[in-house]
């Protein structure tokens, strides 16, 4: 087995939602394994099971522990982990089933938003190499120091994936799910969304940074750093595939690709003499409080207050603004808005905001503001415009 090559694969819950789904996904893994394949297959909580848990967690407490709430989302991998591994010895595979911390998985000591440092697959390699299936619990690891388990936030399976595909030197990285690989916008918003086959890296990370589901943004600029072949697939579909690549050939500079947004955005106004201190009041506060830093969109200072623009899970903003409420110098600055994101090739046309701006005023919607990145052109809009300001740009693609 030493030689063969080793493909890691991904399965998103979705994939994994009932027992039945399970032993589908076993039977494609004992037929990859039959082909002379080292298998790891990286397995997400079943279907809702994460959504189930923080609710759980949020009703025993309305502010649960940190430490405490990654013990217990951690559990969701594990059950499709061991039963993965139970259907594929089923079907006369040997299999293993591994924790983040078993794999290797080195993580800091940030609950419920960790990064990976390291990982060391020791025991991975060992059991690929006496020709077992690996299956691994994605979304988890475990800090050297601390020896405490962490959990590496919302879409963390895929990081595992990447991160442990970059450590074996894997022939490919796939990331399996229920949709057909990347598409121009949500199929659930826009019925004729164009599915993508190829894409760069640049344009994904950047996709996936401004709402787009497919894969967590930094999964993929891991995937890029560390050279791992990276191939999103529809489940049971061969043909149905975005392969990522660093560069896409004979693709017009500037070409729209893809529609994407974020549902809620929240922002934060907090007393200060300065930016630095904003920042600076805003960590403490997060850090009181046991919250892990959002997704920071936008910032700025005026007249002794800095504004933050930023983003998360519905469950972690929540938490935060319930913080503000016994806080003198933070507060919930004005109403919650969403994203709507162009995401073009190569960078974005000079013109291109204004024909945003102007197509969702054609539609009645009105634009609040804009923030432009190197690849996108990011608008932000009423929460209730969203999905008609998606299909309105969703024309220019």
């Amino acid at each position: 087995m030493r030689n063969d090559p080793v493909i890691v694969q991904k399965y998103g819950g979705a994939c994994l939602e009932t027992p039945a789904k399970i032993r589908a996904v076993a039977s494609s893994l004992a037929d990859l394994h039959s082909r002379g394949h080292r298998v790891v297959a990286i397995v997400s909580a079943m279907g809702k099971t994460t959504d189930e848990l923080v609710r759980m967690a949020y009703q025993v407490s309305p502010h649960p522990n940190r430490r405490e709430l990654d013990m217990l989302l951690t559990t969701g991998e594990r059950i499709s982990m061991s039963l993965m591994s139970m259907a594929l010895a089923d079907l006369g595979v040997p299999a293993i089933s591994f924790t983040g911390s078993q794999a290797g998985v080195m993580t800091d000591d940030s609950h419920s938003s960790a990064r990976i440092l390291d990982v060391r697959p020791v025991r991975v390699r060992e059991e690929l190499e006496r020709g077992r299936v690996v299956v691994l619990a994605g979304f988890q690891g475990v800090n050297p120091v601390t020896k405490e388990i962490t959990t590496l936030g919302r879409g963390g399976s895929d990081t595992t994936a990447v991160a442990m595909a970059a450590a074996l030197k894997a022939e490919c990285c796939e990331i399996i799910k229920e949709v057909d690989g990347v598409c121009s916008a949500d199929p659930r918003i826009v019925a004729n969304a164009k599915p993508l086959r190829q894409l760069d890296f640049a344009s994904l990370s950047e996709m996936c940074f401004w709402g787009a589901k497919v894969l967590h943004f930094r999964s993929v600029e891991l995937a890029q750093s560390q050279n791992v072949p990276l191939v999103i697939k529809k489940w049971g579909g061969r043909e149905h595939s975005t392969q990522v690549m660093t560069e896409v050939a004979g693709m017009e500079n500037g070409k729209i690709l893809a529609v994407n947004s974020m549902a809620r955005i929240e922002h934060v106004e907090i007393d200060s003499a300065d930016l630095n201190q904003g920042f600076e009041k805003f960590a403490q506060h997060l850090k009181q409080n046991g919250l892990s830093w959002p997704q920071l969109l936008a910032s700025a200072f005026t007249a002794g207050k800095t504004r933050l623009m930023m983003t998360c899970d519905a469950e972690s903003l929540d938490t935060l603004l319930r913080t503000l409420e016994g806080s003198k110098d933070l507060r919930k600055q004005r109403e919650t808005l969403s994203s709507v994101s162009l995401t073009c090739f190569g960078g974005v046309s000079s013109d291109l905001p204004f024909k945003a701006v102007q197509i969702l005023q054609q539609h009645g919607i009105i634009v609040d503001k804009y923030v432009l990145s190197p690849h996108s052109v990011n608008l932000f809009v009423a929460v209730e415009s969203r999905e008609a300001a998606v299909k309105a740009l969703h024309s220019l693609v």
